[in-house]
């Protein structure tokens, strides 16, 4: 594949951050549809997860086979460094930023326009860290492509790209909390800030090609995405709509599967 074509599987993955901003900016958006939509994107990140680790241990697997106990070792070590910072760097990136949040409540940012706000500030601290977090996403997708592993690479795409149309809810909370409706110029920033960095990472991992890389980068990616999982359900939880919910998992673990099997039998 062509570094073109994968740049655009990183950009596919990253810009479904745009398909949440409009969604997340309605006045009053349907309990019901916001359930569903975060489930969904639950199930078939719960299948990513699996995934992705499954990819990330293979290589610990072979070492293990041939009774090679170095290789086991480090790969090992490899895997759990990256699984713990990106499961734990977000716990604590989370953390500041609610710090930040609450000094900005206590001395908002002098200025009338949306970015002197406070709601605005943290709209873009947010999406400043899911921007991290998507930099990480796209280093998997890259170097996978980049590895010759297509299946995979298109199952991330898939995955991430469902997680990104959610993160838009996450970007634009503060604004509607605040009652601050933010212009389509506006949340088209927010969005470039976002999933933009999908991208450049999609277009540097491509280029790291070794099996400690390989495994560093879906490690990391697996840290992320249970973190995510985790966040998700919260909100699912409070949302109260436990049937709702408990049926969108269903189904994006379902099309999860399903989307694996279609790219494997397409000989992707």
């Amino acid at each position: 594949m062509s570094a073109e074509k994968i740049a655009l599987l990183g950009a596919i993955a990253g810009f479904t951050i745009y398909l949440g901003l409009p969604i997340g900016r309605l006045r009053s958006p349907r309990p019901r549809l916001k359930a569903l939509l975060n489930a969904t994107a639950i199930g078939i990140l719960i299948f990513l997860l699996w995934d992705v680790l499954a990819h990330a241990w293979a290589p610990i697997d072979e070492a293990l086979s041939h009774h090679r106990a170095g290789p086991s070792l480090g790969y090992g070590a490899v895997l759990a460094a990256g699984f713990g910072v990106g499961l734990l760097g977000l716990v604590y990136f989370d953390r500041w930023i609610a710090r930040r949040a609450g000094a900005l409540r206590e001395s908002p940012p002098e200025g009338s326009g949306l970015w002197h706000s406070a709601a605005g500030q943290l709209a873009l601290m947010i999406a400043t860290g899911i921007g991290l977090h998507n930099f990480a996403e796209g280093l998997a997708i890259g170097n996978s492509a980049g590895n010759g592993e297509l299946s995979l690479a298109v199952l991330l795409v898939i995955g991430f790209g469902a997680h990104n149309a959610t993160e838009g809810f996450g970007i634009v909370a503060p604004l509607a909390a605040a009652g601050k409706r933010p212009s389509w110029a506006q949340l088209g920033l927010l969005g470039l800030i976002g999933g933009g960095p999908t991208v450049v990472g999609t277009i540097a991992g491509q280029y790291m090609l070794s099996n400690a890389l390989s495994v560093a980068f879906l490690a990391l990616a697996a840290g992320s995405i249970l973190y995510v999982v985790i966040e998700l359900l919260g909100v699912a939880r409070a949302m109260t709509l436990k049937s709702v919910t408990t049926w969108g998992i269903f189904a994006g673990v379902v099309l999860g599967f399903g989307t694996d099997a279609i790219v494997t039998l397409a000989g992707a």
